[in-house]
């Protein structure tokens, strides 16, 4: 393998990626030409970016996802990891997550049931939620001969209320919130149990780990800090504080904020409000701070100027293209310290 210096990782929430003609929720559907043009879009903003690993949230089809990359031109030989799934009743496609990578995929899983350890209770009552409501997908890809990286991509239940509406009237404002508690309770069931995939993958190990995805949550929010970890108190000792280090995630969003004065991280609109939903964690390897780094992550860039605030703009966001804004992480990597040369004698 030739030798690698830097390399740009990636999360992208396509917006319902699903083959023309093919029914999702219930009667939508796209039509060819609508496909078509959808395609097309997702391949340029692609070529934009211009990553060698770029995670996805909201593929309905592994098709669909290939004849993106296919346009899009800069993958070839790329690997294409998708965690395809459908209606047991209806057959109709359902949203998964999904994968392209320019470096070999050494090995590759899908986690669908929550760890044992993390299924959530309370005063003994158990949360009825024990598995993702999207699997998630696990890849350990090859960087270099001598460097493997893990990826997770992972897309958390949304802040949309979940409403019986044949029980219950979905206009009512008490019903409303009674939705909303329900999803935030099984968005923070799935950050515990992705908590704890993680901490298996991260605890006494060297290899990196990152990941990617729609976490439908701020940085600052409880499922974030659930499923990335808190950073250690300041007295605590050296010993105390390398445990806790060694499976905490770093947000490149704060990453960025440190080394730069201007903040417009920004990847989603609703009801005008501006929020961060797409996330690209990684571990202490991937930070500077950290003497033993591998790499570090140099920048970051948003593509978001195709979101539209629809409290103020007259247009609605097409079908064709993403409702999010796509997250973009430059990462270089360390270049080993040459030997100090033995003193010159005398």
């Amino acid at each position: 393998m030739s030798e690698l210096r830097e390399f740009r990782i990636a999360t992208f929430n396509l917006f319902n990626l699903v083959l023309p003609e093919v029914r999702y929720y219930g009667s939508r559907r796209y039509k060819p030409d609508e496909f078509i043009r959808k395609r097309d879009w997702l391949a340029a903003q692609l070529a934009r970016m211009n990553a060698e690993i770029v995670g996805f949230q909201e593929v309905f089809h592994h098709e669909a996802l290939k004849q993106v990359i296919d346009v899009n031109g800069l993958y070839p030989g790329a690997t294409i990891l998708t965690n395809e799934r459908f209606e047991a009743d209806t057959g109709q496609p359902l949203p998964a997550n999904g994968l392209v990578t320019r470096f070999p995929v050494v090995e590759s899983s899908v986690v669908t049931n929550f760890p044992d350890a993390a299924k959530v209770s309370y005063d003994g009552l158990p949360v009825p939620v024990t598995e993702f409501s999207r699997p998630v997908l696990r890849a350990k890809l090859r960087l270099t001969d001598t460097l493997e990286l893990l990826v997770l991509v992972a897309h958390l239940k949304s802040k949309r209320p979940m409403i019986d509406e044949e029980r219950e009237d979905k206009s009512d404002p008490v019903v409303q919130a009674l939705g909303r508690a329900r999803s935030l309770i099984r968005r923070a069931a799935e950050a515990v149990a992705l908590r704890a995939v993680l901490v298996e993958s991260l605890r006494e190990t060297r290899l990196p780990v990152v990941v990617l995805g729609d976490m439908n949550d701020s940085v600052s929010a409880v499922t974030s800090e659930i499923m990335a970890g808190a950073p250690p108190w300041r007295f605590l000792p050296r010993e105390q504080k390398e445990a806790i280090w060694d499976v905490l995630l770093y947000n490149v969003k704060d990453i960025q904020a440190r080394r730069s004065y201007v903040d417009v991280y920004f990847t989603h609109i609703f009801n005008g409000h501006y929020d961060a939903l797409d996330h690209i964690l990684v571990s202490e390897e991937w930070v500077r701070e950290n003497p033993d780094h591998v790499g570090q992550v140099v920048n970051v860039r948003v593509y978001n100027d195709h979101i539209v605030d629809e409290t103020l703009a007259l247009d609605d966001v097409p079908n064709w293209q993403s409702d999010h804004g796509q997250v973009v992480a430059e990462i270089r990597l360390r270049r080993p310290r040459a030997p100090i040369p033995p003193p010159t004698p005398a």
